[in-house]
């Protein structure tokens, strides 16, 4: 190897097959966004839904700041904040991990562990419910729920997934409507506490699971009488469990170390 060649190195985590690179904000190249949509590519990269840069904080165990493969930057993922908390517990061996995000400090405290796998519950904060938003897209209307966890949601409830659920998503988010960009979330209500859920977010498109998502899909399904917390969100990635104390949200679900390594700057 040339004694030239720059390395960054990265753990690699997933929470219910949201996946994200935990890396040192201090090794952060000048151009962070262009960086992280090359190790984030799946092809070229290590692939991955984001990258969470992670700096040392005066209040908090830890400061992140989230960029999206796309580069783009979001101000929290709920999945990618389990990551971290799950990198901070490891190495550090706390139960109770304070994160700050871009949507304010999370507190992450730990249920159970696994060898490399933990289980948290998260306090996500009090949501923003609007009123149903009906919008024109191509070839008809659509009908959502718009949500805010700290970062900008529209829910859909529907009977069943349609086969070309992604392209209607990926129209929705194109709207004019949504300045901020939106995550879009396909919910089909299967009895009182379970919905699953179907997930196309800012910057990534499709993804497995969501945390922020799952929240305001379960937030969404108590406002409009579809479900009562607590409410078990199903997606192709696992199950998370959000339920509502008094005006917050939690979220609980795992989170797994899955490899450490080094890319290479060329």
């Amino acid at each position: 190897m040339s004694p030239e060649l720059r390395t960054i190195p990265f753990v690699k985590a997933s929470a219910c097959g949201n996946d994200f690179l935990l890396i040192d904000a201090a090794v952060a190249p000048t151009d962070i966004a262009m960086f992280t949509k090359r190790i984030c590519d799946r092809h070229e990269g290590v692939g991955a839904d984001g990258v969470e840069w992670m700096a040392p904080h005066f209040t908090s165990d830890v400061e992140v700041r989230l960029i999206n493969a796309d580069g783009s930057e979001a101000e929290i993922s709920g999945n990618g904040t389990r990551c971290v908390a799950a990198y901070v517990c490891a190495t550090r061996a706390k139960e109770r991990i304070s994160i700050l995000t871009g949507a304010g400090t999370k507190i992450c405290s730990l249920i159970s562990r696994q060898e490399a796998e933990y289980e948290f519950e998260m306090e996500m904060g009090k949501p923003t419910v609007a009123a149903e938003l009906a919008l024109a897209v191509a070839g008809g209307e659509v009908r959502g729920v718009p949500v805010s966890m700290g970062n900008p949601h529209y829910v859909i409830f529907v009977s069943q997934f349609a086969e070309d659920w992604q392209a209607q998503a990926a129209k929705i988010q194109r709207l004019p409507s949504f300045t901020q960009g939106v995550n879009v979330e396909f919910v089909t209500p299967n009895g009182q506490h379970d919905i699953t859920v179907r997930f196309f977010e800012r910057g990534v498109g499709e993804t497995q699971s969501s945390g922020t998502g799952s929240c305001a899909s379960a937030v969404a399904a108590m406002a409009t009488g579809h479900a009562d917390s607590p409410v078990k969100v199903h997606a192709p990635g696992g199950t998370q469990v959000v339920r509502r104390e008094r005006d917050n949200i939690f979220l609980r679900g795992t989170a797994r170390l899955i490899c450490r390594g080094e890319f290479f700057l060329t």
